[in-house]
């Protein structure tokens, strides 16, 4: 990989790069991180239900895998093994947003806004973090989106830059027509600074080819998630002043034949974990400097319904993958599937609010202390996940 010498070096207070990855759709966590130690999921879920680790009516490929003798990964989630296993890999179940509507654009809306309600900052908590830290770096690829526009929790006073693919820049592999249009721009744009900021972008990765990049070990997988953690990956070898890469999944509405160990949701599942250990084989030599999270603005139903799918419900989790994280171990408190320990029409309560743990890494990893800032009017509570 080339080092493009393309941002400032860094004497600032700036800290790990953060990948982002959002689960859109609300994923059903409870078959994500499976409570098998919990009787009353197996009586909740009689068709869905991932088994236990130990069940010999179960054959063995079937079977959840044990985390620490209550929790247990769905199979399709194995490729995380290694990371967790490494105590880089971490999970904060039953956790979530204050927010209890049950909709997916109102829930998304506020937790990329990292607010309560309507009222709070327009702007999104990315863009908040990004302007309340001068990190000396003007990078116009600061901050990126990997999709045909920015997320919405990049939006602020920092430019954010939308990212569909590398290739897409290098015009089809043109050289004279890359010539072209490099040369017609620099015309148009001579005197305007943003203009020269998307040249400057176009010249960094005109050197950068993912086509032709492997993964020295675990290959990513061929989908446009595996695409955008092979990309960022590029950037962060390329030292082209990556400070935040922003990455969506979705397709996580699963009201329908959601499938328990193989189907729609164990498909996402399959692409969300060889996606992740791809990129957590390819950052060996980064991962010190490296913080990944996920999350989904909420969970689902504990029951499920009768059409062999889950609905919308409340109580989520979150994954922190990152050398600097205590892995190996499910924070948060679980608060139960009984009756009388669910919330709602029939959730999984919310024991953690998703901006606890943002927060400890605004503060811990990326050298933010103005956390009041970014969240306002929340005071953040510490699971100490990272160190």
């Amino acid at each position: 990989m080339p080092r493009l010498s393309f941002a400032p070096v860094n004497t600032a207070p700036r800290g790990d790069v953060l990948v982002v990855i959002f689960l859109r759709g609300a994923a059903d966590v409870l078959n994500m991180v499976v409570p098998h130690g919990e009787d009353a999921y197996y009586l909740l879920r009689p068709a869905l239900g991932i088994p236990r680790p130990d069940d010999s009516h179960a054959r063995k490929e079937e079977r959840s895998l044990d985390l620490d003798g209550f929790f247990g990964l769905h199979p399709a989630l194995q490729p995380l093994l290694d990371a967790w296993q490494a105590e880089q890999l971490a999970i904060i179940h039953a956790c979530g947003a204050p927010d209890e509507s049950r909709s997916h654009f109102k829930a998304m809306e506020l937790m990329e806004r990292g607010v309560d309600n309507e009222r709070g900052p327009a702007s999104g908590w990315i863009g908040r973090h990004l302007a309340a830290l001068n990190t000396g770096n003007s990078s116009p690829l600061r901050a990126v989106g990997m999709g045909a526009r920015p997320q919405r929790s990049l939006s602020g006073s920092v430019p954010a830059s939308a990212l569909l693919s590398i290739a897409d820049y290098h015009l089809g592999a043109d050289p004279r027509a890359l010539r072209q249009m490099r040369a017609a721009l620099s015309t148009v744009y001579q005197d305007d600074v943003l203009g020269q900021d998307t040249l400057s972008i176009m010249d960094a990765l005109q050197k950068l080819d993912p086509l032709n990049y492997h993964s020295p070990s675990t290959p990513y997988p061929d989908t446009e998630f595996g695409l955008a953690l092979k990309q960022t990956a590029m950037l962060i070898k390329a030292d082209v002043g990556l400070e935040v890469s922003a990455i969506d999944l979705g397709g996580w509405d699963t009201h329908f034949a959601q499938g328990s160990v193989s189907g729609l949701m164990p498909n996402l599942m399959q692409d969300l974990a060889g996606g992740l250990a791809a990129f957590h084989a390819d950052m060996v030599d980064h991962i010190s400097q490296l913080t990944v999270v996920t999350m989904s603005e909420f969970g689902r139903r504990a029951s499920e319904n009768g059409s062999l799918g889950t609905d919308h419900g409340h109580g989520s989790l979150m994954m922190l993958l990152g050398g600097s994280v205590h892995g190996g171990k499910v924070y948060g408190k679980w608060p139960g599937l009984r009756e009388g320990q669910l919330v709602g029409p029939g959730d999984l309560a919310v024991t953690t609010d998703y901006r606890d743990v943002l927060s400890e890494i605004l503060t811990k990893r990326l050298n933010n202390p103005a956390v009041h800032e970014v969240f306002p009017d929340h005071q953040p509570g510490m699971l100490n996940v990272l160190g």
